[in-house]
């Protein structure tokens, strides 16, 4: 790939042992990881994860074997195990007691659990770096307010909001293998969890005094086959819940107050890895396990689909008005670009989208230098991105060809209108040793837009990027020349489906 990359004209990197706080005038500051403290604005809780409930789920699991009564017979143990962790957790007692079961059962049994570990399907498609051994699995930003919950390693969830102390934790029996976490808008105190074997939606009022709200506080959606959960998606509204399971062809789209869901289903790619609702609330992105994705319009959701990808797509997300959708695929150092037309009324049900994919920004590795003149390399493919609420920001985690993590984070500013314009800003580094596990903007952040960090050390960060809306004032920007189009790497949709 001999395309020019977009870090050939970044701005140098932070040197070793400095940590990026904020940006300012339209540019990155970084200062001495001995500055203290830097990582917390006014008014924000101070997280610290590290060592907080982070142990692995097979450690849990054999804890939880070591507690089974084996005075009873395997398939008691098996039964007890089915209560406790599912379908896998059978199939891992039998294998735990290959000695007193027929040499075929065992076999069959392992082979079994290898097809059917919920841990690793929620590994590879979560955006969430590392999740088994991640200090979080899963963070989200409430819609409204100061307010943000994430998921620990013991399948926990920690509420915090603002400057108040009081931190409720949320446990269920059925809590378990959280993949994501998403708050209801229109709403102060919905949460919605993605679990094992269920989505459950928790009801944590603000006002409450209580650490450890009652599971009477829970509403359990369960659907046969739909499992595990990894995905969610609320309509911007707040009326429509939507989830997903890379094994189940089917996106279930539930009413939460009757606990119904309709399922929606269309031939091809697998089940359904990934989902992005529009801001608008117009379309749905989903993405599946294979080398396809769709968009989904929300009136009588029909949908278009694109094929032709070099591998699934692994990051997406949408431009405020829903015009726009940046996505990346699993092996490619790219970012593409999907526009889709505007409906002139409310009653129109047509997608509208492009009809081919476009590279927007070439992410291929390069080498720069360092703010103290050393030469780095820096590039590869997309891990996770997310834009800001006023689409002007666009921050992106990056992984090598190995499947690692890059330790830093390349931030961009964009421009949607009237075309599309993606250019650098700077890179976002943590201390020495740090990587991003979680990324995500703070919906409702005033000041121009605050990224949130979860870095490989438990540390929570937040990055405020000051800046004034274009919408509010023009300001004058760097304008990267066009990149080239690449051949063979566009992608085309296929009829809709109806």
């Amino acid at each position: 790939m001999s395309e020019s990359s977009i870090f050939d004209v970044f701005p140098p990197m932070p040197s070793d042992g400095k940590v990026t706080v904020c940006e300012q005038n339209g540019q990155l500051i970084s200062v001495s990881s001995s500055s203290k403290p830097y990582k917390k604005p006014a008014g924000y809780p101070e997280v610290n994860i590290s060592g907080v409930g982070s142990s692995s789920l097979t450690h849990r699991e054999n804890a939880k074997s070591a507690f089974l009564p084996h005075d009873e017979t395997v398939w008691k143990r098996a039964l007890h195990a089915w209560y406790e962790m599912g379908t896998p957790g059978v199939f891992e007692e039998i294998v735990n007691s290959s000695q007193d079961v027929p040499e075929w059962v065992g076999v069959a049994a392992k082979k079994t659990l290898t097809f059917m570990s919920n841990e690793e399907i929620i590994t590879k498609f979560s955006d969430i770096v590392n999740w088994p051994q991640s200090p979080v699995r899963a963070f989200a930003w409430h819609p409204h307010t100061l307010k943000f919950a994430y998921a620990l390693g013991d399948d926990s969830i920690k509420v915090h909001s603002g400057k108040n102390d009081l931190v409720p934790i949320l446990k269920h029996k059925l809590q378990k293998n959280v993949a994501d976490i998403a708050w209801q808008p229109q709403s102060a105190s919905v949460l919605a969890i993605a679990g094992q074997s269920c989505v459950l939606i928790w009801h944590v009022e603000p006002t409450s005094l209580a650490t450890r709200p009652s599971t009477s506080s829970c509403q359990v959606l369960h659907r046969t086959n739909h499992a595990p959960v990894t995905c969610l998606a609320w309509d911007p509204s707040g009326r429509i819940l939507l989830s997903s399971s890379p094994v189940d062809t089917s996106l279930m789209a539930w009413d939460v107050p009757m606990e119904t869901c309709v399922p929606l289903r269309r031939l091809g790619g697998g089940g359904v890895s990934l989902l992005r609702w529009s801001p608008d609330g117009s379309k749905v992105f989903s993405a599946t396990p294979s080398q396809l994705f769709r968009v989904w319009e929300t009136k009588k959701w029909s949908c278009e689909v694109w094929t032709k990808c070099t591998s699934r797509c692994k990051a997406a997300c949408w431009s405020p008005e829903g015009k726009t959708l940046l996505f990346a695929t699993e092996n490619e150092p790219i970012i593409y670009s999907l526009t889709f037309s505007t409906s002139i009324d409310d009653t129109s049900t047509v997608i509208g989208g492009s009809q081919s994919a476009v590279v927007s920004v070439n992410l291929r590795e390069t080498e720069i230098a360092t703010e103290d003149g050393t030469m780095m390399k820096i590039g590869g493919c997309v891990q996770n991105m997310v834009m800001d609420r006023h689409g002007e920001r666009l921050a992106v985690t990056l992984h090598d060809d190995k499947g690692n993590v890059l330790p830093y984070i390349a931030l961009f500013r964009t421009k949607i209108n009237p075309l599309l314009e993606i250019t650098p800003c700077g890179l976002i580094q943590g201390e020495t040793g740090e990587f991003p596990q979680h990324i995500s903007f703070q919906p409702n952040y005033d000041k121009g837009a605050l990224l949130s960090i979860v870095w490989s050390s438990g540390a929570l960060q937040y990055v405020p990027l000051y800046f004034i809306p274009s919408d509010e004032i023009q300001n004058a920007s760097y304008h990267q020349p066009p990149l080239p189009n690449m051949n063979g790497h566009l992608l085309s949709p296929i009829p809709r489906l109806t």
